[in-house]
């Protein structure tokens, strides 16, 4: 069977194709809804997925350890994946990841608050070990100071110039100006060395608290001596034992491959 569809002659179409077309264009406003909603369907459901995995059990334990939630824990991995991650050290806590990026003024707030009480409690930890070895040493090597000055050789010339090995040696006292004018300068340098030996003369009672609330006064953080950065020692005589005099302080030494070297206020 065939039905005319033009006024020219012998230009016809099978009913069975008209008929398919007109269906097809009856359904195809439909038949695209429906793929649209498929595929928006998909979409969402795959959204929903990826902030929905469970965490494994080694990403449990550390969001735990730094009590985050699923959700910050995902927001701290996916961070790390762009610039944070490429330039910033592998130690960054996720604390101060999320810190840096937070996406608003309180949330900012928020994480600076948790960082700060979790470097308020380490220092608390720090200070308490620091303590107890203290005691410990105390107990231990009683009436020993903590550098046999006399296995050192006292080499007389001037080092060179500071090297990331060496360890300084400051004498000072209590109340002395001019050393509390150099140990200024020498705390700034404590990023070019291995670390920062201060021997304090004239301590009540050679009283471990008075060198403590010195070392307060004087900008010295406890983070540094709790990580042996820095060492607070009683004098004791170390610095007669290396000049064989009664040297006047403040007096700087360069400990180097188990030397000592005279260390002026204009190398450092």
């Amino acid at each position: 069977m065939t039905i005319p569809t033009s006024n020219r002659p012998g230009v016809i179409v099978p009913a069975l194709t008209l008929a398919v077309f007109t269906i097809i264009s009856l359904l195809t406003p439909a038949f695209a809804q429906s793929v649209s909603n498929t595929t928006a369907k998909k979409t969402h459901t795959s959204s929903i997925d990826s902030t929905s995995t469970p965490l494994s059990e080694s990403e449990r334990q550390r969001s735990a350890a730094w009590s985050l939630t699923d959700t910050e824990w995902r927001r701290y991995q996916s961070l790390l994946l762009g610039i944070r991650g490429s330039i910033s050290p592998a130690n960054l806590s996720p604390i101060e990841v999320l810190g840096i990026h937070a996406r608003d003024d309180a949330e900012r707030q928020r994480f600076a608050e948790r960082w700060a009480r979790a470097m308020r409690d380490d220092a608390e930890r720090i200070l308490a070990f620091q303590q107890a070895y203290d005691t410990a040493a105390k107990r231990l090597f009683s009436g020993q100071t903590l550098i046999d000055v006399g296995k050192l050789h006292t080499l007389p010339q001037k080092t060179s110039e500071l090297q990331p090995d060496d360890r300084i040696l400051f004498f000072t006292g209590v109340k002395c100006p001019a050393c509390d004018a150099m140990l200024v300068k020498l705390l700034s340098r404590m990023e070019s060395v291995a670390g920062i030996d201060i021997y304090i003369d004239d301590v009540p009672g050679n009283d471990d608290d008075d060198i403590r609330a010195w070392a307060e006064d004087h900008g010295i953080e406890r983070a540094w001596v709790g990580s042996r950065r820095v060492t607070l020692n009683h004098d004791g005589g170390a610095l007669e034992k290396i000049t064989n005099d009664s040297p006047e302080r403040p007096a700087l030494y360069v400990r180097r491959n188990g030397q000592l070297s005279a260390l002026s206020y204009a190398e450092l």
